[in-house]
């Protein structure tokens, strides 16, 4: 089936209008979830107008921490119900979004994971000969650093300012300031898109244990937060029927296929034995009925002879939100 096909079904399925958000995470042409969706994302809710419920089909592996709460408030503006269809990933930002929904509907593959902002370091102090290389630095990083200190290295409490010394010897004071700035950000963002849905009086014990899980206590940035450990912590997750996630899952795959998600590019693949070929590749979409939004890189893969040796040289014209109809 094709995807409007499979878009039309889905929402008879849920009973609602649906919107695809995709993001690709194939390198060069990787893309995250940026505030730029959001004026493509209201041109799209204009043409649906208000419903009783918007079902958005997402997958990305992340993106801008800020732009989660945007496309949630603008979304709940024009439903009564917000419902997230995760088929597969919908990571860091993407986890962000699933919070500010009032069901998450997870498919058998279906992948959360935890919020643990990183931020950049000024420079590499691991390759100081290149200072264009940044490091990243995340606060779970700063964390596991004091515990190991003190748990597997024996450090006593009075010696922990000696243990910061050393830190900021290599890290910019700024830098661990900032990453912490990043961890306070995620725990409140959650726990705002949390109160879109939840009762902070009544479902206080339940969104302390979801914020505490989700921007904390899980230290590994891209572990993957199944359906049932979705639901273990309290998230309200929905388990579909087999109709349902077929259809989830053929949808994921007619995006999934033509943007090679997961699939390096090679630009062997292009040229074909040619000495030049053309670029032209979907990266993102947002998509409704009748209704297309694509994230296009244009450009050009070059095979040359640079010192007796084949070289392929590629470049890129241009990379932006096109309409297309």
């Amino acid at each position: 089936m094709s995807k409007e096909a499979l878009i039309q079904q889905l929402e008879g399925e849920q009973t609602s209008r649906l919107i695809t958000y995709i993001t690709g995470d194939r390198q060069p042409f990787a893309t995250r979830i940026a505030g730029d969706v959001v004026p493509l994302l209201s041109r799209h809710l204009e043409k649906i107008g208000k419903v009783k419920k918007i079902s958005f089909f997402l997958y990305t592996s992340g993106g801008d921490m800020l732009a989660p709460i945007r496309v949630v408030k603008l979304i709940r503006n024009h439903c009564d119900t917000f419902e997230v269809l995760v088929p597969y990933k919908a990571h860091s930002a993407g986890t962000l979004i699933a919070l500010g929904a009032d069901k998450i509907v997870m498919g058998k593959l279906g992948e959360l994971s935890p919020v643990d902002p990183t931020t950049g370091h000024p420079f590499n102090p691991q390759n100081p000969a290149n200072p264009q290389q940044r490091l990243e630095v995340s606060v779970e990083d700063l964390n596991s650093y004091f515990l190991f200190a003190k748990e597997k290295a024996g450090v006593k409490a009075d010696q922990m300012a000696d243990v910061y010394k050393m830190l900021v010897e290599k890290l910019h004071p700024l830098s661990i300031g900032n990453a912490y700035r990043a961890y306070r950000m995620a725990k409140l963002l959650t726990e705002r898109l949390l109160s879109l849905h939840m009762d902070k009086k009544k479902e206080s014990v339940k969104m302390k244990k979801i914020i505490k899980e989700i921007t904390g206590d899980i230290t590994i940035h891209a572990y993957p937060i199944d359906r049932d450990e979705a639901k273990e912590l309290g998230l309200k997750v929905d388990i579909p029927k087999n109709s349902v996630e077929q259809l989830m899952w053929q949808l994921y795959e007619e995006y999934s296929v033509p943007m090679k998600l997961g699939q390096p590019f090679q630009p062997n693949e292009l040229l074909a034995g040619k000495d030049m070929a053309e670029i032209k590749q979907a990266a993102a979409y947002i998509e409704s009925m009748g209704f297309s939004h694509q994230f296009i890189f244009t450009g050009k893969v070059h095979k040359t002879i640079r010192d007796n040796k084949p070289v392929i040289d590629m470049n890129i014209d241009s990379q932006s939100w096109v309409e297309v109809q």
